[in-house]
């Protein structure tokens, strides 16, 4: 292993502890020296990498940030039905919340912005069920009368809310309670040729793989 891949894998571990003490405690109670223990590595290695609280903080949203925006970049990207990448999106970033401690942690502290607001996670989440929603109506796929603003208020309403609540359990990011939702929202919303035709349950299959470096890349640019 090369010097640089030692220190990405480093950074990497510093930033998983991090997360996990700061969704369990918090950004006010957590403390460097418990993080650095938590990477199993020293003060030091920590200060190498991180010149505080606040900096380990960042790097913390930066990952989950990089790794929300992948999710929504597949959805908004992507080709076919916008209502059904909606609801699939929907899926992949519960996915991501369920299995990835920095992706939770990342979320709740740029909602607390704790670090210092570099970005406002929530409203790129809006923005991007809002264009898909706008995309949906253009394509035909809204039934009539059904507005996309309030259309997307109830999905942002619904999807945070699971997010918040899943911070004490996280059984409620499970596929069922997602596709409860989408089982009572769409045949409201969805134009009628299109009845039967969505997957409420999503059409995305496997799980998120939270566990390799690869899932942040741009770590190995930010030593």
């Amino acid at each position: 292993m090369t010097k640089q891949d030692r220190a990405v894998r480093t950074r990497l571990a510093l930033i998983r502890s991090a997360a996990g003490h700061f969704e369990a405690r918090g950004y006010v109670q957590a403390n460097l020296a418990e993080i650095s223990a938590g990477a199993g590595v020293s003060s030091g290695a920590l200060h190498f990498h991180f010149a505080n609280k606040a900096a380990v903080a960042e790097a913390v949203e930066h990952a989950a940030a990089h790794a929300l925006r992948r999710a929504a970049a597949r959805g908004r990207d992507g080709d076919g039905c916008a209502l059904q990448r909606l609801v699939d999106v929907t899926h992949q970033v519960a996915r991501l919340l369920c299995a990835d401690s920095v992706v939770r942690a990342g979320l709740r502290l740029n909602a607390e912005a704790a670090a210092g607001r570099v970005r406002d996670l929530r409203r790129e989440w809006r923005e991007c069920v809002d264009g898909l929603l706008a995309e949906a109506e253009r394509q035909g796929e809204l039934a009539a009368g059904v507005p996309p603003h309030r259309t997307g208020a109830v999905v942002l309403a619904a999807t945070t809310g699971i997010e918040v609540l899943a911070r004490e359990d996280h059984g409620r990011l499970a596929r069922p309670s997602l596709t409860d939702l989408w089982q009572l929202l769409l045949p409201s919303v969805a134009a009628p040729h299109l009845a039967g035709a969505l997957d409420p349950a999503g059409t995305c299959p496997g799980p998120v793989d939270a566990d390799h470096a690869e899932t942040y890349p741009s770590l190995a640019n930010t030593l």
